[in-house]
Parts: C-alpha cells; sequence; structure tokens
C-alpha cells in the first residue's frame, strides 16, 4: 500500500479537479465521491490533504464513515532526526494538549464571545441613553465597556495560541487583519474609559468632546465585527464561485 508525506498528502486538496485524500488515524482515505466533500472541502471548515484524526474527536460521527470509502495508502513514518533539547514549557505544553485535544481549539473561539457582546451592548446602552435620556443606561455602558477591556488581553493571548498551534504562526491576511483590528479596538477601548472616568458628563450635553466620545464608542460595534468576520472566515471559509 502506498505510503505518503504529509507534503505528499497536501497535494490531494481537491482543488481543480484533484482528488479528496484525507489521513485519519494513520490512514488516507479517498473520498473523492463524496458530496460533502466538493471542492476539498467538508462543513466548511475541514480542508482535504490534511490529518483529520483530532477533528474527529469533535465530529458527530465516527469511523464508521470511512467504511464507504476506499483507503488508498498509510502515513509514511518520517526518520527520527537526532533529539534535540526541548524547551521545558512548550513540551510541558504539547503533552497538555495531547491529553487534552480540546484546549488545542476551544479556548479562543469560547473566550472571543465576552468582549463581542460587551462592546456591542457599550455601542447599544450609550444609544438607548441619548434617545431615552435615562443616565442608569449610560453607566451600565460603562460597566459593559470595563468588562469588555478585561476581557480583550486574555482573547488576544488566546487567539495567538491558537495561531501558533493551528497555523504555525504564519501570517495569512485574516490574522493579521485580525490582530491590528484587535490593538486599535483594545486601544480605543481604554481611552473611552479613561475619558469617561474623567468627564463623568461627557454625554449631558452637545460639544465638540462629546461628538469625539460618541464617535470613538460608535466605532466599537465595527471594529469587533470586522474581528469576527475574519474569524469566522478562518473557521468557516467562504467558498470561491
Amino acid at each position: 500500500m502506498k505510503e505518503f508525506s504529509m507534503e505528499e498528502l497536501s497535494r490531494f486538496d481537491g482543488k481543480e479537479g484533484r482528488p479528496v485524500y484525507i489521513l485519519q488515524g494513520g490512514k488516507v482515505y479517498d473520498v473523492t465521491g463524496s458530496k460533502l466533500w466538493k471542492g476539498g472541502l467538508h462543513m466548511r471548515r475541514h480542508h482535504a490533504g490534511t490529518d483529520l484524526s483530532v477533528d474527529l474527536k469533535a465530529a458527530p460521527h465516527g469511523m464508521e464513515v470511512f467504511e464507504r470509502y476506499p483507503q488508498v495508502g498509510i502515513l509514511k513514518e518520517e526518520k527520527q532526526e537526532a533529539p534535540v533539547q526541548e524547551d521545558r514549557a512548550h513540551s510541558i505544553l504539547m503533552r497538555l494538549l495531547d491529553r487534552y485535544p480540546m484546549f488545542r481549539r476551544h479556548p479562543h473561539p469560547m473566550t472571543v464571545h465576552f468582549p463581542i457582546v460587551f462592546m456591542m451592548s457599550t455601542t447599544a446602552f450609550t444609544l438607548l441613553y441619548l434617545i431615552t435620556g435615562i443616565k442608569s443606561l449610560e453607566i451600565t455602558a460603562l460597566h459593559c465597556l470595563g468588562a469588555g477591556i478585561l476581557f480583550i488581553p486574555a482573547v488576544m493571548l488566546t487567539g495567538l495560541l491558537s495561531w501558533w498551534l493551528n497555523y504555525m504562526a504564519k501570517p495569512i491576511r485574516p490574522v493579521k487583519i485580525k490582530i491590528a483590528a484587535s490593538l486599535i479596538l483594545f486601544i480605543v477601548a481604554l481611552v473611552v474609559f479613561e475619558w469617561r472616568l474623567a468627564v463623568p458628563d461627557i454625554l449631558d450635553s452637545f460639544t465638540a468632546a462629546s461628538l469625539a466620545y460618541l464617535l470613538l464608542i460608535l466605532s466599537l460595534a465595527p471594529l469587533v465585527a470586522v474581528i469576527g468576520w475574519f474569524g469566522a472566515a478562518l473557521t468557516f471559509p467562504i467558498e470561491d464561485k
């Protein structure tokens, strides 16, 4: 049976008419005939020509689905090179991820929801205050902003970890946009928060300063939307027409 290296396997990505091969548990399967793997993409997130052994643990099905498709090879055993001194922290992290694979994928998607909600809420409650004049709504906006600021560093750190683990820290466009937008969001949020603490009545009357403050508040929602859009594009890629 043919032995595939990971480099060889990556060529069978289902694009431009190429066959669709996937690696599961050291075995290479040809799923070209599956309608669910059209164009080498499954469920808008799993790519052909890759090792899906970890992904299967989170799938709604088991190994039985591969009985429908031919096994065309196995993974080639790479030659073992002389051992190198491994960083202790990196070694501990990799052992943890091998034991609990959920931490390889889920910390960032789990934490990212908090700043999204809090930043959107900051904009929403501020607008409600301007419409109704109820001061407690504006104070709620301040509380939401503070909570969002607390979560942003954690989200950025888990995002960098996921980038390193899942994409080998390659400078891909969506990640670069997410990093830049996240830094801008954090800076804007800090400026607005400090400004509001220094001038509690900033929105009580219409001035040039209050307009500038309001524009910064309104910018939070689109910044979060941009970050969320490109994050979703990584998990659920948009297929080319």
